[in-house]
């Protein structure tokens, strides 16, 4: 069975929150002060979540990224993470984290049958990663994106690229790339919480890569059917790629293949659409043919794409955290 929406996109890709809880407070993602947590009881249980992904591979899902917050905070998390790996005709199963309980879980994660981690990193620089993430601590990071790779499991690294920020270091972080089988991608900044100066963060994409072309000679490399919508690279030599993902200068919603489904239990076909779907009461009832006949419905009234360009942010205000990055 394939999921395809009204403008002929196929829909294969499922983001999972699994809690909104985090132990960072990155500055382009929530607010310092945090935001309102969920109840125990508003948080799917993980039979819930469970059924939520049942549910989305039977109808055509074909790779699901368990999300949070920060999905390694919460408890449980890897009997749940292998129950998910078991889902007959799921192709992929992979984990977004900030990887400061990393170091200690990576080889759980691969046990567990996750295949791939996509960690945040946005500055290599001790003083600039804390000012960034208000809470983390640079060396656990580090120590955790080590202890992945010596599990063998494949990382991409997340950079999101600020303005008198980060922007320095993006020649440093494509040299990551040089010596070990990693991605790295560039992220432009996306204005979730809206911060009323938000547009003088932006750097471009084609900035970027016009900062990587002064560094370096790369190449485009071709991208695998579920792959997420950065543009790839590989820079002469490298054992890695790097990536440019440009949501606002050059917006990829023409190749979208992606739903969202917050912990609890909110569906959004559109990261930047305030329209939401509930699935609870279905999760509830324990009735998966209307759970999936449910996301069949919400795919075909998908977006053709965002509202958002580098002057305008039309979305209400919300943190990441809130809805699955």
């Amino acid at each position: 069975m394939q999921l395809r929406d009204t403008y002929g996109r196929r829909i294969n890709y499922l983001r999972l929150s699994v809690t909104d809880r985090c132990d960072m407070r990155c500055s382009y993602c929530m607010p310092e002060a945090g935001v309102p947590k969920l109840s125990h009881g508003e948080v799917l249980s993980y039979e819930q979540l469970l059924q939520l992904a049942q549910a989305a591979v039977a109808a055509g899902i074909e790779k699901i990224r368990v999300t949070g917050g920060e999905p390694l905070v919460r408890k449980g998390i890897v009997p749940f993470l292998e129950r998910v790996a078991e889902i007959p005709g799921l192709r992929q199963l992979v984990l977004t984290t900030n990887g400061q309980l990393l170091a200690g879980m990576a080889d759980q994660l691969r046990l567990a049958g996750v295949q791939r981690l996509n960690i945040s990193l946005d500055s290599l620089k001790p003083e600039v990663f804390a000012r960034i993430t208000r809470r983390g601590d640079l060396s656990r990071v580090l120590a955790g994106i080590d202890a992945a790779e010596q599990a063998g499991l494949p990382v991409k690294l997340n950079m999101v690229v600020m303005r008198g920020v980060n922007e320095d270091e993006i020649a440093d972080f494509a040299a990551m790339t040089m010596e070990k089988e990693r991605t790295v991608r560039f992220i432009e900044y996306m204005p979730a919480i809206q911060d009323p100066n938000w547009q003088s963060l932006v750097v471009p994409g084609a900035e970027i890569l016009a900062r990587l072309e002064r560094a370096f000679d790369f190449a485009p490399v071709i991208r695998g059917e579920l792959a997420g919508p950065a543009r790839e690279f590989r820079i002469a030599g490298a054992r890695g790629n790097i990536g440019v993902i440009t949501a606002l200068s050059g917006h990829f919603c023409q190749d979208c293949n992606r739903i969202r489904v917050t912990a609890s239990g909110k569906v959004r076909t559109c990261l930047f659409s305030d329209t939401e779907f509930n699935l609870r009461p279905l999760l509830e009832a324990g009735d998966p043919d209307a759970i999936r006949q449910a996301l069949q419905g919400l795919v075909a009234a998908k977006p053709e794409r965002h509202a958002m360009d580098e002057q305008a942010a039309d979305h209400t205000p919300f943190a990441m955290a809130q809805i699955g990055g």
